[in-house]
């Protein structure tokens, strides 16, 4: 019988740590550590609305672990937004970072606000609000932050503007994926995608199929999921079905990937923060399909379904690249696809996945399948620190040996265990943490009195 739902996402997270640690030889005082973030920040943001009034809006910062670098992890807004979920959300990220080997521990923050309810000066008088809040609490040698979910680059400028304005000089490495013109690195835009992109491809090579046979649904058709589509379907992978926040659009031959992304990003609002436009609006009139009269054949469109209803689809690849919790001991039995490539943080929860255990289905987990947005991140920040910036050619190059390398070192630790690739890659991020706390010393070193020299 499959366990039932923990009532937090945070200790549903932390849950992971003992299936993995028994595949390891993490020492116990490290898993405890790992247990406890180790710096939690709330703090209260007033912003002057356009119309005069002063709403109160709070938001968070969470430093989970520092052990192998300053913390890094990314700054949402959204409405969701909860400090359980931050902390999560900070804990994966230090295990992503030790998962692809780069220097870094995890970090991240939120904001509980409805983003697409605020004019272009509001939000900005947010973003530039909470950065203020937390100045002390984040920097290049302490805490990096970095776009998530309805965050992009132009916030990223802002608030790295206003942290430089703050300490009364340009410090352009204490946020990353900003606008190239602010420091920004080559290859940040479609990072996260990409990543995922060439785990499929490893995937590829093992499994030796051929692209045009797979069939692929996308969950979420943000930046991340609009990235890894393009790629994919650019290799001749179709992609049936891709969805938003408003639904989602399915068509058996297979949709226009281009041309949906056109249509989608055609929808941005003035000043191009959101878009307005849903991948469910008709191509020809724009119009939401309850209103629509036109009648199209256009391939970018098709069949409208829900987001509930693409992650059960027949498909031979499952892209949740949303938010968290979206594959639950609810909907996990009807999952068909054999084969899930989570793109978004924490889609899967603990209870879902020992039923796609079951059913023998293989996820590349989170912790892997999009660690190219913070592996990409890591090289903007050390070219901001450097004062060198790199070519497209090169970042991406350097992201496809990292991704390729971990992926490949996970795949055989899990055969070699015969667990599941998530374990596999906690195992090995646990593997590189354990490292850096044991060279600090833990009870077996000051219990034996072993001389240091």
């Amino acid at each position: 019988m499959a366990k039932q739902e923990v009532n937090g996402i945070f200790e549903d997270a932390i849950g992971r740590l003992d299936q993995a640690a028994e595949f390891t030889k993490i020492d116990k005082e490290a898993i405890e550590r790992l247990r406890h973030p180790k710096a939690v920040l709330q703090v209260s943001i007033p912003v002057r609305m356009d119309d005069g009034s002063l709403r109160i809006f709070q938001g968070f910062r969470v430093r989970h672990d520092d052990t192998r670098g300053p913390t890094k992890g990314g700054i949402r807004f959204h409405p969701g937004v909860s400090l359980d979920e931050v902390k999560a959300l900070a804990f994966w990220m230090t295990c992503k970072c030790a998962v692809v080997g780069i220097p870094f521990g995890g970090g991240k923050g939120g904001v509980i606000v409805d983003p697409k309810q605020l004019s272009r000066m509001e939000l900005e008088r947010l973003s530039r609000g909470f950065i203020g809040q937390v100045a002390d609490f984040v920097g290049p040698e302490t805490d990096i932050p970095a776009p998530d979910v309805y965050t992009n680059a132009m916030i990223m400028g802002w608030m790295m503007d206003e942290y430089s304005k703050i300490h009364r000089q340009r410090i352009p490495a204490v946020i990353t994926g900003k606008p190239i013109p602010l420091g920004g690195s080559l290859g940040r835009d479609d990072a996260t995608g990409r990543g995922a992109y060439y785990c499929i491809k490893e995937l590829e090579k093992l499994k030796d199929w051929q692209p045009t046979d797979i069939r692929v649904a996308v969950q979420g058709f943000g930046n991340a999921g609009q990235h890894v589509s393009r790629l994919l379907h650019a290799d001749g992978y179709r992609i049936v079905a891709i969805s938003d926040s408003r639904g989602g659009i399915y068509r058996a031959e297979g949709l226009d990937i281009p041309r949906a992304i056109k249509l989608k990003q055609e929808g941005q609002m003035i000043g191009g923060v959101y878009s307005e436009r849903s991948v469910c609006d008709c191509p020809v009139c724009g119009d939401a399909e309850s209103k629509c009269k036109c009648t199209t054949n256009d391939p970018a469109t098709g069949e409208s379904i829900s987001n509930a209803d693409l992650l059960e689809l027949g498909v031979d690849i499952l892209i949740p690249a949303a938010l968290e919790n979206q594959l639950t001991a609810d909907n996990a039995s009807r999952i068909k696809a054999p084969m899930i490539v989570e793109v978004a943080n924490g889609p899967t929860t603990s209870a879902a996945e020992e039923i796609l255990d079951k059913r023998n289905t293989f996820v590349v987990p989170d912790i892997l399948a999009n660690a190219g947005g913070v592996t990409v991140s890591y090289f903007e920040w050390a070219q901001n620190r450097a004062g060198y910036y790199w070519t497209q050619d090169e970042v991406q190059d350097r992201l496809q040996r990292i991704i390729a390398r971990e992926f490949n070192a996970i795949y055989e630790l899990m055969t070699n265990h015969a667990i599941n690739m998530r374990t596999a890659a906690y195992a090995q991020g646990l593997n590189r943490i354990s490292e850096a706390i044991e060279s600090q010393g833990t009870r077996q070193y000051f219990s034996n009195g072993i001389d240091s020299n």
